[in-house]
């Protein structure tokens, strides 16, 4: 690994849909980038991947979650240089969004349009994962 590699967390938040009990997934609007994606953050010095996961959740959407299985780890170069970001399933809990500087909206989609949804291809496959992981739960 190198040493100039970002390193960054996030979680497939996913929760029941009230009434429903269908599942959903929780994408957010990145404005700087005009981008749908999962919760994530580069990780602050010292920080666990996992404590950062969970950090950029309730950051980013104002969910608390349960922290469930750990899900494939994405690889990527950004400008340049390589980017990590450790992946986890996660079942919202407590909270409510409010827009802020670095997320303006967030969706709770069905798995088949939250695929649909995402901007980068890379991000669509952790939607099988969550779904196969939840499967076998």
């Amino acid at each position: 690994m190198s040493d100039d590699t970002i390193h960054a967390a996030g979680c497939v938040l996913w929760r029941r849909a009230p009434g429903g009990g269908d599942l959903e997934l929780c994408l957010v609007h990145r404005p700087k980038y005009d981008d749908w994606s999962f919760p994530k953050g580069k990780l602050k010095q010292g920080e666990e991947p996992l404590a950062g996961a969970l950090r950029e959740v309730e950051e980013e959407t104002g969910f608390r979650c349960e922290p469930g299985p750990r899900l494939p780890t994405a690889r990527y170069l950004v400008s340049g240089r390589p980017k990590r970001v450790s992946y986890w399933a996660a079942e919202a809990t407590v909270g409510h969004f409010v827009p802020n500087r670095e997320v303006d909206r967030v969706r709770w989609l069905a798995p088949v349009e939250a695929r649909a949804r995402l901007t980068q291809l890379r991000d669509r496959y952790l939607v099988d994962e969550l779904l196969a992981v939840l499967r076998h739960a």
